[in-house]
C-alpha cells in the first residue's frame, strides 16, 4: 500500500525552454550539483523523508505544471531515480513530462527554487510556471 506523503517542499518550482537538443541519458531526470545541495539540505529537516517525489498538475495559462512533495517511501509505480544517493521519484502520470529533463537549482538575488530544464517543452507561460508538452 502506497504510503502517505508529508508536506510539499515549499518552493519556486519553474520552467525553462530549452534550447539545448536532447541527449540520451540513462535515467529519466538529471540533477545538476546544486540541485543534489538543495535537496540534501531540504532532507536533512525532514527526518521521515526517503527521498523527493516529482508530479505534474493542471494550472497555470500553459497546462501543467511541476510538484514537489517529500516521501516516506516509494509507491508501486513510480520511477526511481538515484543520483550522488539521493532518491528522487517521479510519479508514473508525470514521466512523460519528465523524460530528459535537467533540475537544477538556482538562486537569484530576489528568488531560488527549482528549475527543470527539459527540450521536451512546446511552451510556457510569461512567468514559467507552467508549460505544456
Amino acid at each position: 500500500m502506497a504510503s502517505a506523503t508529508s508536506r510539499i517542499v515549499s518552493t519556486t518550482v519553474r520552467t525553462v525552454v530549452s534550447k539545448k537538443r536532447p541527449t540520451l541519458q540513462k535515467s529519466a531526470l538529471v540533477l545538476t550539483s546544486a540541485a543534489i545541495n538543495q535537496i540534501k539540505s531540504l532532507l536533512k529537516e525532514e527526518q521521515d523523508a526517503v527521498g523527493l517525489k516529482i508530479g505534474v498538475k493542471t494550472r497555470g495559462c500553459n497546462g501543467q505544471s511541476y510538484t514537489l512533495q517529500y516521501v516516506k517511501e516509494k509507491e508501486k509505480d513510480d520511477e526511481e531515480v538515484i543520483q550522488e544517493g539521493l532518491k528522487i521519484f517521479i510519479d508514473r502520470k508525470a514521466l512523460m513530462h519528465v523524460l530528459g529533463t535537467e533540475m537544477d537549482y538556482v538562486e537569484e538575488k530576489l528568488t531560488s527554487g527549482f528549475v527543470f530544464n527539459n527540450p521536451n517543452i512546446k511552451g510556457t507561460c510569461g512567468c514559467g510556471e507552467s508549460f505544456n508538452v
